[in-house]
């Protein structure tokens, strides 16, 4: 069985625990989260270090760079892939895209893309547009009622909790989910610019392009030939910033909606508060509500039910 180990940043091991969130295990002493997937058990701890363990655990680790460590004490070389985006990009017209939800047990996924023009960053960059992980939801809020004011082409979409449970029974996983949003929300954006200019499209990197390109062509969907994928583009994309504000303030809407439902306010994420939460929603409204409020096949359900 091979063994490797990564150093990460507390941010990509948030981003990490996200991407496995369907695959996540009970969470070893000192651990942030662990994981189990068809290809390598992947466990993240406090100190930083992510260590991928199973027979494709060198490939699964090059998925997220890092100083890599294999049983060598070889330092594997840093991953890329072809479809990075040039750095004149960030500074063209283009369209940018992200989703918001996808490691919270209650509430939907929302998915926005945007298309900035050159001549409107600047006035983007004045307001604050940046990553909504960094804003308060007063503050994604307001910064959406004002992207949404400057009228710049977007598409939101919004894939409701029953839907996504729909889905999943399906054995649609949250991958592929996400992956038809984007292009779903793209190609809406594409036809709202129609002859507009544009340099291509960003997508904020949540898998492997080809991972991506195989989700599309499953439905008989193809890639645009222009689109690139890179992690952490809210950092450097203005497009993918207004994108992920805009997904961001329809997600904590959608929450204060689904917490009236539900008769508390609904907790983010996915800890161990939330299991107790889960108990008590169990307790009061059934568990076939929780269908309607949450991502059910999260571990967070079975958790929860130890509880009762």
């Amino acid at each position: 069985m091979g063994q490797n180990s990564i150093t990460c940043d507390t941010k990509t091991i948030q981003k990490m625990k996200e991407y496995y969130n369907t695959y996540l295990e009970n969470t070893p002493p000192y651990a942030v989260f662990r994981a189990k997937t068809q290809q390598a058990a992947i466990t993240a701890y406090q100190s930083g270090k992510v260590l991928f363990q199973g027979d494709k655990a060198a490939e699964e680790a090059r998925k997220w760079g890092g100083d890599t460590h294999a049983n060598s004490k070889k330092k594997a070389a840093k991953p890329t892939h072809e479809k990075q985006p040039p750095s004149t990009l960030f500074q063209a017209n283009h369209i940018g895209s992200d989703e918001s939800g996808t490691g919270d047990y209650f509430g939907p996924i929302t998915n926005c893309a945007v298309f900035v023009k050159h001549e409107q960053m600047a006035l983007l960059k004045e307001i604050g547009v940046q990553d909504s992980k960094t804003l308060t939801d007063e503050k994604i809020k307001e910064l959406a009622t004002y992207l949404v004011e400057m009228e710049l082409p977007y598409s939101l979409i919004v894939l409701k909790n029953e839907k996504y449970n729909e889905l999943q029974s399906k054995k649609w996983t949250q991958g592929k989910m996400k992956a038809m949003l984007h292009d779903a929300c793209i190609k809406n954006v594409q036809a709202k610019i129609q002859q507009e200019e544009s340099s291509g499209i960003l997508i904020d990197q949540f898998c492997m392009p080809h991972v991506y390109e195989k989700h599309l062509a499953s439905e008989g969907r193809k890639l645009d030939p222009h689109t690139y994928f890179m992690t952490k583009a809210e950092n450097h994309s203005l497009a993918v910033a207004a994108g992920s504000i805009i997904a961001r303030a329809s997600f904590v809407q959608e929450m204060e909606q689904l917490s009236d439902m539900a008769g508390m306010p609904l907790l983010k994420g996915a800890s161990g508060k939330v299991d107790i939460q889960i108990a008590k929603i169990i307790r009061s409204k059934g568990e076939a509500f929780l269908s309607s409020i949450a991502k059910i096949h999260f571990a967070n359900t079975k958790k929860a039910k130890n509880l009762l």
